[in-house]
């Protein structure tokens, strides 16, 4: 019967090699995070942005000055730890956390309806109307003709 090792068999314990690398590859938590916010029913609610490549992602800052930087002054922020904000965001399916994000879209308002140089829109011309395909009144003996009739006789079908 072979022999199976045991854990002495295996020699003494290898020291963890050194990181070469200065940075983790998962970050610290940040600490405190200016996250930003709009109003909600029942307070406020955090504000969900969109990566370069169209996923879901929270945003926070690590100042309130770098928050007005990139969103503008009059953008309102609460005060939460990067645990408390990816367990606010977690149920609903957003998984990235951008920190400091430095570009972002400026805000474009929507388009105003303009009247054209020409003027007003021109008055409809009047001439014949095309019949409509449908009959006016549901053909006798079908379903919708029984409770047409049904409601203009004030009674239930």
């Amino acid at each position: 019967m072979p022999r199976t090792p045991l854990a002495d068999d295996r020699g003494p314990a290898q020291p963890a090699p050194e990181p070469t690398d200065a940075e983790p590859a998962e970050p610290a938590p940040a600490g405190r995070l200016c996250v930003p916010v709009r109003p909600g029913a029942h307070g406020v609610t955090t504000r969900l942005y969109r990566t370069p490549v169209g996923a879901r992602t929270a945003v926070a800052f690590t100042s309130p000055e770098r928050l007005r930087a990139t969103l503008g002054g009059d953008q309102p922020w609460i005060p939460l730890s990067e645990p408390a904000l990816r367990a606010l965001t977690r149920p609903l399916g957003v998984r990235a956390l951008t920190v400091d994000p430095v570009l972002t879209a400026p805000f474009t308002p929507a388009p105003t309806p303009t009247t054209t140089p020409a003027g007003p829109a021109p008055e409809a011309v009047p001439g014949p109307v095309a019949e409509s395909p449908y009959p006016a009144r549901p053909r006798p003996g079908t379903p919708c003709a029984r409770r047409f009739d049904a409601a203009a006789r004030g009674t239930a079908a």
